[in-house]
Order: C-alpha cells, then structure tokens, then sequence
C-alpha cells in the first residue's frame, strides 16, 4: 500500500501518511492513487477539482463548509506546516459539534479526508504554508458557509498564541449554534 491509514476520534475522519521512497537524491511518493484510497480507506470517490492556497504565519483560513453540494476533502502541506481542523456538522452522527486536529507539514507529509457534513480550517504554525486539497464537489460561493473558528462550545484549542489573521468571512462566521448544519 502507497499509505497507513490512521483513524482519528471521529471515525470518518482519517489521517492518511503516504509510504516514502527516499535517498540522497531526494523522495518519491505517491499523493493519491484512486484504487488504493479504496482499498485502505473503504470509500469510493470522485475528486472533481484541486486547490493550492500559500498562507503566511499565523493566518487561519475557516472553518469552512458548503451547506448544499457539501465537499469531501483530501488536504496535504507541500510547504511549511498546518495545524487542520475539521468540526462535525452532521446532526445526526454521534460526534456532532466534535472536532479533531491534525498537524500536517512538508515533513511529515501526511494527509487528512474531510468528509462531506464537515467544518473545515487550518492555522499557518510555519512562516508559510502551502496547502493542497482535492474536493469531491465544486466550489459554489453561494454555498459557502464559515463556522467561527474561536467558538467556545465547540472548543478547539489552536496551538497559537496571538490572535490569528482572518480574512473577514471567517472573523463574521456563525457560532455553532445558530450555524446551518447537515441531517
């Protein structure tokens, strides 16, 4: 297998670390490969689009969502390193309001699946990060929700000491309990 496949406190979400062939030279990996996602993860998607951001230190981007045409997410760091949340907004699912967190760096080259019916964020820990992610769906800006990252009744302890930069649809996101959430 090109990958282990990691469960995290809510089982739908994984963290996925890719087998790397390295020497002197330098590495090989692969990011993705439709058969064994299958395999080691038992999920059957369709990434339809690809997104790169580059942040700077301390800039939080999130939590996001699409409340119709909810996305799956396959996110990686190519450069620097994240810590990445993802916040359950599933009513139905016995982790909902739940979030877990995951650092993902160049270095450790690990990957996180983001199910459809979740949150979405990450904090830049390095002086920049270059963040990749394949989605499920497309993005529809009218869809487009953003959960507040600092939340209280949701809770997620940023490892960060300063406020975060926000771009201003996430400083302006809906706490979590007036926030559209999934069935």
């Amino acid at each position: 297998m090109p990958y282990s496949v990691t469960p995290t406190a809510i089982p739908d979400v994984l963290v996925l670390t890719p087998k790397v062939f390295g020497d002197a030279r330098g590495f090989f990996f692969e990011s993705f490969n439709k058969r064994d996602f299958a395999e080691v993860t038992g999920l059957d998607v369709e990434f339809v689009q690809d997104n790169h951001s580059r942040s700077a230190r301390h800039v939080l981007r999130g939590l996001h969502y699409q409340i119709q045409n909810p996305q799956g997410k396959l996110v990686r760091v190519t450069e620097g390193a994240v810590f990445d949340v993802v916040v359950d907004l599933r009513r139905s699912s016995p982790t909902f309001g739940k979030w877990v967190g995951a650092e993902l760096s160049a270095e450790n080259k690990r990957q996180m699946w983001v199910p459809p019916g979740f949150a979405h964020g990450f904090v830049v820990l390095s002086e920049t990060a270059d963040f990749l992610y394949k989605t499920t769906d497309y993005w529809y800006p009218e869809f487009e929700r953003s959960l507040r990252w600092d939340d209280p009744s949701v809770g997620i302890v940023w490892p960060i000491q300063d406020a975060p930069q926000l771009a201003k649809k996430d400083a302006e996101g809906s706490l979590f309990a007036s926030a559209e959430t999934f069935e």
